[in-house]
């Protein structure tokens, strides 16, 4: 009697330890239905113990996976070789709402009152392969960094030579033919020494310098630099801002570009005619500052991708705009930069970032 209250009380143990680990473990009888799911399988895979207790477990599993476990248990059954395990496998595991995912799973064997059942033992990697990711990324971008750092060293002096002798020659020469190939050079010099600032800008970022900045100021200093070009291409400009002064912690000149940068994309959307908005407030010490055009919107195909380097569907351009934009605002805390978009409807660009109005600020 007493030792089976030891083998009650160790089950209970290990029962507790198992339904609070943060591996899911999933247990199958030989004939693959779920008999054990705890609460961690629940989390990581989306479904209750009611909807996986009795099923397949390809329920849990992408087709490739599943047919490998099925041909791993099958074989195990007539062999008795474990060749599986107490080794860990990587695999694509599929939650309720169809997202796979990859995980990390082993195995284990165990007998009760004569039935074969296997255990899978499955850690998710998301967060684990994101965080890798996010690491290779930074010594990607250092390495190309300091190649970005050479190459402007040893290109912008030559640029500036060239650029500067064909201004001269270009005011001196009387023949037009020649003067306009002299301005040809001189835009192409430009271009290219824009190239090398965005290159810097994004392989060799600096941190933000951060100040109290009062955004209505800032959107009006911004509407000052661009109603000149609206004008010209006849795009109506609207800005509605907050009755309050609302404040950020933020990198005024950095900020500035950001907003010049979606402006100038919106501007380059419509072409000539239409509309631009910016329209910011302040929602539970969250600013938001939306840029709305009419233009041409954004393909599905295109929404995945306009965030990242190089990446562009202009004639004209670099695709470094947009992954800056992203990263200034990233890189100030708790901010972020997003969008929606409806081919040929238009685009809405949303910057995110904490902020505070100035009574706030002097009660703090």
């Amino acid at each position: 009697m007493e030792h089976r209250v030891d083998d009650i009380k160790e089950l209970a143990i290990l029962k507790g330890a198992v339904e609070n680990t943060n591996e899911a473990f999933v247990t199958i009888d030989r004939d693959q239905k779920v008999v054990f799911f705890n609460k961690a399988a629940e989390k990581i895979f989306g479904y209750s113990p009611e909807e996986v207790l009795g099923r397949n477990l390809d329920v849990i599993m992408s087709p490739t996976c599943s047919r490998d476990h099925h041909q791993a248990v099958a074989r195990y059954i007539k062999t008795g070789v474990p060749r599986r395990i107490g080794h860990h496998t990587e695999i694509m595991a599929v939650r309720k709402n169809g997202e796979t995912f990859p995980a990390d799973i082993s195995f284990s064997i165990s007998r009760a009152d004569g039935m074969l059942y296997f255990t899978a033992i499955v850690r998710d990697l998301t967060e684990t392969k994101a965080l890798q990711e996010r690491i290779n990324r930074a010594e990607r971008l250092a390495e190309l960094g300091r190649v970005v750092a050479e190459i402007s060293h040893e290109i912008k002096n030559p640029l500036m030579m060239i650029g500067g002798f064909a201004r001269q020659l270009a005011k001196e020469n009387k023949d037009e033919r020649s003067a306009t190939k002299l301005n040809i050079i001189v835009n192409e010099v430009q271009r290219l020494e824009g190239l090398l600032r965005e290159m810097r800008d994004f392989y060799l970022p600096r941190p933000p310098d951060l100040k109290e900045i009062e955004v209505n100021a800032l959107l009006k200093q911004v509407q000052d630099l661009i109603k000149e070009d609206c004008k010209k291409r006849g795009i109506r400009l609207e800005f509605k801002t907050d009755r309050e002064k609302v404040f950020v912690e933020g990198d005024r000149a950095r900020l500035e570009q950001v907003l010049l940068n979606l402006a100038k994309n919106a501007m380059e959307a419509m072409g000539q005619g239409g509309k631009i908005s910016f329209i910011s407030g302040l929602k539970q010490g969250i600013l938001e500052i939306s840029i709305a055009d009419e233009g041409v919107g954004i393909s599905e195909e295109d929404k995945g991708k306009i965030f990242s380097p190089f990446y562009t569907t202009k004639k004209q351009g670099t695709g470094l705009g947009l992954s800056i934009c992203k990263r200034i605002i990233e890189d100030h805390p708790g901010s972020s930069l997003s969008f929606t978009s409806e081919k040929g409807k238009g685009s809405i660009f949303v910057i995110r970032m904490p902020a505070y109005r100035s009574e706030k600020k002097q009660n703090a």
